[in-house]
């Protein structure tokens, strides 16, 4: 497996500020980069103080030149809030300033309550999602382009610059239904995917899916990625992990208000809401555990057929606390996992 580090910008207080959480994770971006880790990832939320990252090209940028090989993704880039005659040409030039670097993940949006305060209702996005797919690939790979549909009506014109990854940047879909992540995979996109509170037969329906779109493509499809995202954190002990395991659930229940929950925000903060999925389903669910317990789970990921997967260890945790459960990755997991060989630094 690849590994691939999320700078998921979580602060539950937010007196915290900007300032220091976008510190905090440029500083995780170098230190993944040191360690060998393969790529970051970087989300696309606004309005709140969870996956917090209003531009998510800039940061993409911004990472570029303070780190030397990690692969850069967004992930994901929400469309449906974009105009994508304005977008294309922001993705051309990240590509150019990220020196081919950066992977482009889209996605429709995943938040009720963020798409309902932009005035694109989760009900609708996958419609526009579709067609502005369509018409940022047709912007970056062609040149004079006009076009009709319901959402986008616009003359020839001719997306500038030009991107430098040629046709594109790679393309990344985010999907969770397994039906949409074989259609997107038949497609040629790479998937990125998570069970949420799935169990495990999920995970594997979602794996399934995936394989079954990427062979049907045959050698066409060789080079397409399969990436779970989950929240990983390597502990320091047993003590330790249950102690973080109850982060996470502080985590989630802010996640679950703004996801499907009747999204209770107030001056930006999400407020924790009361959970149905119990602390003992929740550890069974995500992978926050010791070295030697988490080479074993993450061993069954690999062997399922997941090729990358991307770590959310921004549960609320100290900045140093996360900094250092990457180094323990690095040292302790990464050489016992898949084929990975990440560098102790």
């Amino acid at each position: 497996m690849r590994f691939n580090h999320f700078l998921s910008s979580y602060f539950p207080d937010t007196r915290y500020g900007g300032a220091r959480l976008f510190a905090d994770m440029l500083e995780q971006a170098r230190v993944a980069d040191r360690l060998g880790y393969d790529a970051v990832s970087i989300p696309e939320h606004h309005l709140i103080n969870i996956l917090l990252t209003p531009a998510p090209l800039q940061m993409a940028v911004r990472v570029a030149a303070e780190t030397e090989q990690v692969d850069i993704v967004t992930a994901v880039a929400v469309l449906p809030l974009h105009d994508m005659r304005v977008f294309a040409g922001e993705v051309a030039q990240a590509d150019i300033l990220c020196d081919g670097r950066m992977i482009l993940g889209v996605g429709r949006g995943a938040f009720r309550y963020e798409m309902g305060r932009m005035e694109v209702p989760l009900e609708e996005s996958r419609e526009k999602f579709d067609e502005s797919l369509q018409v940022l690939i047709k912007l970056l790979t062609e040149e004079e382009v006009a076009w009709q549909g319901k959402y986008y009506q616009f003359a020839p014109l001719t997306v500038m610059p030009r991107p430098q990854s040629q046709p594109m940047p790679q393309i990344m879909i985010a999907a969770l239904n397994p039906d949409a992540i074989y259609h997107s995979a038949r497609r040629g996109f790479h998937i990125q995917t998570t069970p949420l509170a799935g169990g495990h037969s999920h995970l594997l329906d979602q794996v399934a899916a995936f394989h079954r779109g990427r062979d049907e493509l045959g050698s066409a499809g060789e080079h397409l990625r399969l990436s779970l995202l989950r929240v990983v954190f390597t502990a320091r002990d047993e003590q330790d992990a249950k102690h973080k395991v109850s982060l996470a659930n502080d985590y989630f229940r802010r996640f679950d208000n703004v996801f499907t929950g009747p999204g209770i925000v107030s001056h930006g903060a999400i407020a924790p809401l009361e959970r149905d999925q119990s602390i003992d389903d929740l550890a069974r669910n995500i992978v926050v555990c010791p070295s030697a317990e988490m080479i074993d789970r993450l061993s069954s990921y690999a062997e399922s057929g997941i090729d990358e997967l991307i770590l959310n260890v921004n549960i609320g945790a100290s900045q140093d606390e996360a900094i250092d459960a990457m180094h323990r990755f690095a040292e302790k997991v990464s050489p016992h996992v898949g084929t990975a060989d990440l560098r102790v630094a």
